[in-house]
């Protein structure tokens, strides 16, 4: 487990260090209340000084909504769905939306949570049924960039990239 820890910590590092390179002014981190994403979120905000951190239950790990077609593999208690699917849900509707029509620059908002979320939050924010979330792969540490514009059209500009990572230190969700 340790080991497991440790390549989490490693890639933490490495997407910090990406997302520092990129040259973008973030407005914000928010992260999952959940011991790994604020750990990582720790890691990473350590390259990106003065970018505020907001911590919120809404994009803990769970299940959000049963896929279709269903898999083998992977099998929660139905209520489960209903629990983390409600929040899961309210996590999209309270954060991914378009600007403020006030707003003057573009603004950038890094969210460090876990795979379920990411995948079920880029389909909803796709108009893709969100039942096929699980039929995306994410890799640990990677960097999923949407890009939403004044006018609501959504764009999705990266999913899962771990290619600023050596081979060796990728690793799937």
């Amino acid at each position: 487990m340790g080991s497991e820890r440790d390549a989490g910590r490693e890639q933490a590092e490495l997407t910090g260090l990406r997302l520092a390179s990129l040259g973008l002014k973030f407005n914000k981190i928010v992260h999952s209340s959940m011991t790994r994403a604020v750990e990582t979120t720790d890691i990473i905000s350590r390259h990106l000084p003065g970018v505020c951190k907001v911590s919120t239950d809404l994009l803990r790990e769970g299940a959000p909504i049963e896929p279709d077609p269903p898999v083998s593999h992977w099998k929660p208690e139905a209520v489960q769905y209903y629990e983390d699917g409600a929040r899961i849900e309210a996590a999209f509707r309270n954060y991914i939306h378009r600007a403020d029509a006030r707003q003057e620059e573009d603004s950038y908002e890094i969210f460090i949570c876990h795979a379920n979320v990411i995948r079920y939050i880029v389909c909803r924010a796709l108009q893709f049924p969100p039942e096929g979330w699980l039929r995306l792969s994410l890799n640990n540490g990677s960097i999923t960039h949407l890009v939403i514009r004044p006018n609501g059209r959504v764009a999705l500009r990266t999913l899962g990239d771990t290619g600023f990572m050596p081979p060796d230190k990728i690793t799937r969700s």
